[in-house]
């Protein structure tokens, strides 16, 4: 039986809001040893960990994260209310410097940090690696750039950045040349573009594969080929790996 490398997709969704310092923290106590993360920049350049554009499904209140200043996000709660209600009424929205300093006291922990196309469109592909660079400085061994942005990765390649992976949605975008040619130690796919047979094997690259929370369905991505599974539910999967491991 051949087990994936699981990582904690934007912390521990399946119970607490992602993104959030609370929900990475639990995700590693559960025992991820790698975790992903998106990044965003508020109006004022701070960067944030925000999946979504806008701040309406995690904090309730429209607009753009762009479009405000750090202060005035930090003062949204990232509470997830239709999901959670009150329960997380006082989490507020984590800076990537916070996730450095996680990442200093878990240094064997990996982290994938997603830059997001919203951002790069608005401030650039140069001020997001500088921001990058400056919050994640001390731990930058333990962090991969990913992103759908093939032109951010390969600025990223050029200013030394040590591992990138190329985040796409259909498999066969894999093998086009602007992939190839950036030579990636890493390609995240949609579970939803991969072909429903054959090997997943990339060459000079590891597969990682999101959103999966089955476990008979990550164990048949990685006898095929993949190396990670990205899931929601890191707590739930490793207990059943662990179980399944016991059984056979």
């Amino acid at each position: 039986m051949v087990i994936p490398q699981l990582i904690a997709h934007r912390g521990y969704p399946q119970h607490y809001p992602e993104n959030t310092l609370i929900g990475l923290e639990a995700a590693i106590a559960a025992g991820a040893r790698f975790i992903e993360v998106d990044v965003q920049v508020s109006r004022d350049r701070v960067p944030v960990l925000f999946h979504d554009r806008d701040l309406k499904r995690l904090c309730g209140v429209g607009g753009n994260v762009h479009d405000h200043f750090y202060e005035e996000l930090w003062r949204r709660p990232v509470a997830e209310r239709e999901r959670f209600g009150d329960r997380f009424k006082d989490v507020h929205i984590t800076r990537l410097a916070e996730l450095g300093h996680l990442l200093v006291r878990q240094p064997e922990v990996t982290a994938f940090v997603e830059l997001k196309r919203a951002s790069l469109e608005r401030f650039g592909i140069d001020t997001l690696l500088t921001l990058a660079r400056r919050s994640l400085k001390p731990v930058r061994s333990q962090c991969v750039l990913i992103s759908y942005s093939l032109e951010a990765l390969r600025a990223a390649r050029t200013q030394g950045w040590p591992r990138i992976g190329a985040v796409i949605d259909r498999w066969e975008e894999h093998k086009q040349i602007p992939v190839t040619d950036l030579r990636p130690e890493y390609i995240f796919c949609d579970v939803d573009g991969l072909p429903e047979e054959g090997e997943l094997g990339i060459i000079g690259a590891q597969l990682a594969v999101f959103e999966v929370t089955d476990a008979p369905l990550a164990l048949t991505l990685a006898a095929r080929g993949a190396a990670f599974v990205e899931t929601f539910a890191i707590g739930e999967m490793i207990q059943e790996f662990s179980h399944l491991a016991e059984s056979s």
